[in-house]
């Protein structure tokens, strides 16, 4: 296997597909910050991939068919063996849509079941706007992949899994999957101790309520810990350690706790978004959009659930 990590040439200004070793026998495709833009190519997503003693397992595949085929390429000038599979964390548009270069050489997709079916119902629609923002060109190719191999259970993992030659744990909650989002996995590489979080952990990047059960979301950060991390690969942010299950957490309680102290002071939600504010993490990505989606979210379920205590 080679050391060295080359670069891909792409069209226009969106940056390279060019894999960082992290360790051992494990490399990192770093997403770009900021928001969707034309200039960004939408390639905010981190992925990465593995390489066993028998073949390697690609995680998460990149936001275009034409971001897969660079990932795909790249990932052949890293090591000679196999890929033996791309396993997609969770149904979110920049880690999905490059399956579709994997699929056309043979190579299965692996998904927990929660998160296809969450993908075959809303990404059309994902990619519909990502065809409007950034171009028919740049999504040239892309389509709403279909899994070839789907699990839900450890049984179902068992068979779903490709062996490497390279132990490896998949992680999410049971038995409702839904933590981060429904069905969002993690991948532990047990050699390294290194965690691909996918959805489950962002970093210097406001984490997406939207789609969360925040008691199964703190539940799959409890397990999280437990696999004592040393490095950890985020769904989006630069790669870091296991100080960033921390930094998650501590952002949800504090909003939580904002959110429940405006409810009980009856303020109304059309001022929630401006009123909650967490200097903190101001200059976290999202920051502006995200947050303020959050703080919305919150404030009904919580509003609600209050209403059915009453």
């Amino acid at each position: 296997m080679r050391g060295d990590a080359g670069a891909s040439s792409v069209t226009g200004s969106s940056p390279p597909s060019t894999p960082r070793r992290i360790a051992d026998g494990v490399w990192v495709f770093q997403g770009v910050g900021g928001d969707i833009s034309v200039q960004s190519g939408a390639r905010h997503g981190n992925g990465g991939f593995v390489v066993g003693a028998r073949g390697v397992l690609v995680i998460d595949a990149g936001v275009s068919h034409r971001h897969g085929v660079e990932r795909l390429a790249a990932i052949r000038r890293m090591t000679p063996l196999p890929i033996l599979g791309v396993l997609l964390t969770h149904a979110m548009q920049e880690f999905i849509f490059g399956a579709s270069a994997f699929q056309a050489e043979g190579i299965p997709v692996l998904m927990h079941k929660d998160a296809a079916q969450l993908m075959a119902a809303r990404c059309e629609t994902c990619l519909k706007t990502l065809k409007r923002e950034l171009g028919e060109e740049a999504m040239q190719g892309s389509r709403v992949p279909k899994a070839d191999r789907i699990f839900s259970m450890q049984g179902e993992l068992q068979a779903a899994l490709p062996d490497i030659g390279r132990a490896l744990r998949l992680v999410w909650t049971e038995p409702k999957s839904q933590s981060a989002s429904p069905g969002a996995t993690a991948v532990f590489d047990v050699p390294s101790a290194t965690l691909f979080a996918g959805a489950m952990l962002d970093a210097s990047t406001i984490p997406d309520l939207q789609d969360a059960d925040l008691q199964q979301w703190q539940a799959a950060r409890g397990l999280l810990r437990a696999l004592r991390p040393t490095v950890v690969v985020p769904g989006r942010g630069p790669v870091g350690d296991a100080g960033l299950i921390d930094t998650v957490e501590i952002y949800l309680a504090e909003l939580q706790r904002q959110v429940d102290a405006y409810l009980k002071a009856g303020k109304p939600l059309s001022e929630a978004a401006d009123s909650i504010e967490l200097p903190a993490y101001a200059a976290y990505d999202r920051y502006e959009t995200t947050h303020r989606r959050n703080v919305s979210i919150l404030y009904l379920r919580q509003e609600r659930a209050m209403m059915l205590r009453s």
